[in-house]
């Protein structure tokens, strides 16, 4: 999102957080709420147009989005669409993303009332993995001629009892409605979204071998030291690291392997 559209998401973030939601069962049914939201804006395009048009007052948008919904959703998903529609948006698609993104939050907010946060984050990197190294799997669930029932059941096969309700949720609303973008994409987002929600950053790790358990606290430690906020590992065994580790956090790359060291020796020898 671009200006005012981030300023408007930002304070529709404020709004969210303020309910102070402790309840995963409140904040799953919110987020369930949003995510339907923003299937009828996606699916209504003149409704989307006409709630996100600057020209128009943001007391008559309000106006519309509360008669639309009244009584069809509990009263905070009410409050937050009408604010939504009340907002300054720099594009008509900028108004459903956002509420995408408020229902994203409210799942992480689940997570986070039954404990499980961890299992959130983890669940979705191990299965962003999973659907990479599944080129069978990757075009199924992106397969558009496959129904959304069957996307659900065979996710359901996948990963019931190894993730947790809310992931389970989750990566099933980021199959079934895609929005344009790649699972990776969409799976990406969630974790960023769930990192920002305890104000961590993400970083990705590959190592040849496990860590232990030690090792992963005292490399956790030394990047939020190094970072000025927690870290969350998300560790990937790659053989091809050879040896030592390297760590993608966002765009920055720190590689101590001995491929990366091989190579460097390499380019030394060839100049």
């Amino acid at each position: 999102m671009r200006g005012v559209s981030r300023a408007s998401f930002a304070g529709l973030s404020e709004q969210l957080s303020a309910e102070q939601i402790d309840s995963a069962t409140v904040a799953t049914g919110l987020a369930s709420e949003l995510f339907s939201i923003v299937g009828l804006l996606d699916t209504e395009h003149a409704l989307r147009r006409a709630l996100s048009d600057p020209g128009k007052p943001a007391e008559e948008k309000g106006a519309i989005a509360a008669a639309l919904l009244h009584g069809k959703v509990t009263q905070r998903a009410e409050a937050l669409a009408v604010a939504a529609a009340q907002a300054h948006w720099a594009s008509s698609g900028d108004l459903p993303d956002a509420l995408e993104q408020l229902a994203v939050e409210a799942e992480v907010m689940a997570a986070d009332a039954d404990n499980s946060l961890d299992d959130l984050e983890d669940g979705l990197f191990r299965f962003d993995r999973v659907v990479t190294g599944t080129p069978d799997l990757r075009a199924a669930l992106a397969d558009p001629s496959l129904p959304a029932r069957g996307k659900r059941e065979l996710l359901n096969t996948l990963l019931t009892g190894k993730v947790t309700p809310v992931t389970l949720g989750l990566i099933g609303q980021m199959v079934e409605h895609p929005r344009g973008r790649t699972l990776t994409d969409s799976l990406g987002t969630c974790a960023d979204i769930a990192a920002q929600h305890r104000e961590q950053l993400l970083a990705t790790v590959r190592s040849a071998v496990e860590l232990s358990a030690s090792q992963r606290r005292r490399l956790a430690d030394a990047l939020a030291q190094a970072y000025g906020h927690r870290v969350h590992l998300n560790v990937v065994i790659d053989p091809e690291v050879l040896g030592g580790i390297s760590v993608q956090i966002g765009d920055e790359l720190i590689d101590g392997t001995v491929v990366s060291r091989l190579a460097t020796v390499r380019r030394e020898l060839a100049g």
